[in-house]
């Protein structure tokens, strides 16, 4: 197995191993050691079907929960993340986010398997949320580590959320309902449970208020905090390849898609992986 660095704030490809077949612990574990260290993975020239997604989801951890996903047919822990070359609907998952983060238990990590990969666009950018946490000064760190920050899947997947009752026309099999209207709280600088790493956890996507904090205040911190990470001394940029398999670990970075590869159709199959 060869690893890679991107040389930007996080990732590495990773070669020299077949996904597709059961792996032995000593390559399980090199594989873990290296997700830690990089925060996200590229697997090249992989030949992986669902079947092969769900045990390797399974050898890092076990599955997850997916709250607002219909699973695709025979594969209840995957979910089709696609879009139609002539759908007109907004990007799927356009807005910086940790997955799932407004759970009790966030995931640890997502596996995100290449089906269809279109000739132009569709990157994937990741924000290293240890580094971005790391190059502020001691004071801000010491202000924020005080803060408790609540998490909310309403923007999203409640009724009149982004993916809510008013959206048509989508591709994805998005199950929005009244559950996204709760909230769970997260310190805003969590500590990584794994690497002791400390890390901002919040986002633009999910992060809705900060406690103790009034609304306008807290959507002032949450902007601010959402500009820092989005400088690209703390940024990868990801560029998919058919049969590419990446996972990242949602801890420690945040994501988002983009797009510009209208014309084109693309179908990522995704499973989460549970959190430790």
């Amino acid at each position: 197995m060869h690893i890679e660095p991107s040389g930007a704030a996080c990732g590495a490809r990773v070669s020299g191993i077949d996904l597709s077949v059961a792996l032995e612990d000593a390559d399980i574990s090199a594989i873990r050691s290296a997700w830690l260290e990089h925060k996200v993975l590229a697997f090249a020239d992989q030949q992986m079907d669902d079947d092969a997604l769900e045990r390797f989801t399974l050898a890092m951890g076990g599955f997850g929960e997916d709250p607002f996903f219909d699973p695709i047919d025979g594969h209840e822990h995957i979910a089709a993340i696609k879009r139609e070359a002539d759908e007109t609907s907004t990007l799927f998952a356009e807005n910086w986010h940790s997955d799932w983060s407004f759970l009790r238990k966030p995931p640890s990590g997502t596996c995100l398997m290449a089906v269809e990969i279109p000739p132009i666009g569709g990157d994937t950018l990741f924000s290293d949320q240890v580094a971005a946490f790391a190059a502020l000064p001691d004071k801000r760190k010491d202000e924020l580590r005080a803060m408790t920050a609540v998490h909310s899947a309403s923007r999203g997947y409640a009724p009149d959320g982004l993916y809510g009752d008013n959206d048509k026309g989508r591709s994805m099999s998005i199950r929005p309902g009244e559950a996204a209207l709760a909230r769970q709280s997260h310190p805003l600088v969590k500590l990584h449970p794994e690497t002791g790493e400390e890390a901002l956890f919040c986002s633009i996507s999910y992060t809705v208020g900060i406690e103790g904090m009034d609304d306008m205040d807290a959507f002032q911190l949450i902007i601010e905090l959402h500009q820092w990470c989005e400088q690209d001394r703390f940024v990868y940029r990801h560029k998919w390849q058919p049969g590419m398999l990446v996972i990242w670990d949602n801890r420690s970075v945040n994501h988002k898609a983009t797009g510009g590869y209208e014309g084109h159709r693309r179908e990522l199959h995704r499973s989460t992986i549970a959190a430790v």
